[in-house]
């Protein structure tokens, strides 16, 4: 068991440090729903799938897996900063936090943190886990460590003010290098 909350907090890292990125433009209960159940779901899901496909045709593709998460999250990353940059000075200055962006940039956002997870499925068939309790385990762990990532990247948020948003932009193209270089 120790093992497996291990891999857990080695792959739910990354949804942390995303987390943070996405808490910068204030955090709704809204938002802290939607990323729960989005990177929990993807968090949880990909390990099964990683099981299904095979330990062959994944290990050829781990690589090419985290280039392609990599791409993605600096690609939100730098469409952030770009779209918080073109805000206007009223809009950016409400007291109201701005959504973290659409439903569709957090579900790139998790399928490109969760792509990792492929290998972890595998992992998870050596170690003679269950995939039930693997997924339930690495899901639960990710979605508090995305939740703690919302509320620390709120804070943060909060104190940049207007740059906030830009800030969290910032941290997810930095997730996506840490990714890319196998810091994370």
């Amino acid at each position: 068991m120790l093992a497996l909350l291990l891999v857990a907090v080695s792959v739910g890292l990354s949804n942390l440090a995303a987390a943070i990125g996405i808490g910068f433009g204030g955090v709704t209960t809204r938002t802290r729903v939607r990323v729960a159940l989005v990177f929990g779901a993807f968090e949880a899901g990909m390990p099964i799938v990683g099981l299904v496909i095979g330990a062959g045709l994944a290990s050829g593709i781990g690589q090419l897996a985290r280039w392609i998460g990599a791409a993605l999250l600096i690609g939100i990353g730098l469409a952030t900063v770009v779209q918080a940059a073109r805000q206007s000075p009223s809009a950016a200055g409400t007291d109201h936090p701005a959504p973290p962006g659409s439903l569709g940039r957090l579900l790139l956002s998790a399928f490109a943190l969760s792509l990792d997870n492929l290998a972890a499925g595998f992992a998870l068939g050596t170690m003679h886990i269950g995939i039930a309790e693997g997924a339930i385990v690495i899901g639960v762990v990710s979605v508090g460590l995305s939740l703690a990532g919302l509320e620390l990247g709120s804070r943060i948020g909060a104190a940049a003010g207007r740059r906030g948003e830009q800030l969290g932009g910032v941290i997810l193209v930095a997730v996506g290098v840490a990714i890319a270089t196998g810091v994370l």
